[in-house]
């Protein structure tokens, strides 16, 4: 399956959104994922399925003063 990840195109073995976040090593980070526009609860992640051309952006929290 192929999806827009950041703005680029990625390969996926796996729809599940939680999957995605696991092979990026974003797991136990800080991190805010919209899927289309909209905003998934990290509590949806396990069971939020990814279809074909969805358009990810994955932000990490940055820290500053």
């Amino acid at each position: 399956m192929e999806i827009q990840l950041n703005g680029e195109t990625r390969q996926l073995s796996s729809a599940l959104l939680a999957d995605l976040i696991a092979e990026l090593n974003l797991s136990q980070q800080a991190i805010a994922v919209a899927v289309n526009r909209q905003i998934i609860p990290k509590s949806q992640w396990g069971v939020h399925q990814l279809r074909e051309q969805d358009n990810v952006d994955v932000v990490r929290a940055i820290g500053g003063g």
